[in-house]
């Protein structure tokens, strides 16, 4: 990938060519997968020219990783100010989980922003692309390990236990499903579309969900 990409000054997102490069393959590898997807197609949505790729990424295999870093990038960015605390006690990890599920399953869910990078990823673990190394490493697998701590403070758990790390992926699928499964929830709830209003709903329910799981597993420790 070449170091003459445009960045912001943070460093960590591509903008001007480069962004609009990314911005466009995010989309169109989300709808229509790397391999049906051409250079010509994501430099016309970009509006610019093929030669435009190679330069930034060295190619389209470049730009896919791209994408990938960019979806890292814009969750961790997302999240990062919440997970990084360390909570003092029980009740403090409870309210730390519930803060996070509710800024991440807004922006997943009712955030239009975010549905072309959520289209991406999951193809992209469909497909078992390289992109999912680069997600896993640069935000998944730390994030998840983060928020398994989390939840062993507020539960009395252990962090390491498989049940632990079951429970933190299944509260994660919530989540993912109602990204995913947009067209079967509107049809069914009666609404146009999954926005912010209809978000919060489900946030309501999700981080009730979320209480009781915790209350729980106080209860009834394994």
């Amino acid at each position: 990938m070449s170091d003459e990409r445009d960045m912001t000054d943070s460093g960590t997102r591509p903008e001007g060519t480069a962004g609009a490069l990314v911005a466009a393959a995010l989309e169109i590898f989300g709808r229509k997968g790397f391999d049906a997807t051409s250079t010509r197609e994501i430099a016309a949505a970009a509006k610019t020219n093929i030669a435009s790729i190679s330069y930034h990424f060295g190619g389209k295999a470049g730009l896919r990783i791209a994408c990938a870093e960019a979806f890292a990038t814009r969750v961790g960015a997302l999240v990062g100010n919440l997970i990084t605390q360390e909570p003092t006690g029980p009740h403090a990890a409870e309210d730390l989980l519930l803060a996070l599920i509710d800024r991440l399953a807004s922006q997943l869910i009712g955030s239009a922003e975010m549905r072309p990078l959520v289209a991406f990823v999951l193809r992209e673990i469909a497909d078992g692309g390289p992109g999912v190394d680069v997600i896993f490493n640069a935000m998944i697998g730390p994030a998840h390990q983060r928020l398994c701590r989390i939840w062993a403070r507020a539960t009395g758990e252990d962090p390491d236990a498989e049940a632990v790390k079951i429970f933190v992926f299944s509260i994660i699928g919530q989540i993912v499903y109602f990204r995913i499964g947009t067209a079967i929830v509107t049809r069914r709830m009666g609404w146009a579309d999954i926005g912010p209003e209809e978000a919060s709903k489900i946030v309501a329910v999700l981080k009730a969900n979320l209480k009781d799981l915790i209350a729980a597993r106080r209860r009834f420790p394994k």
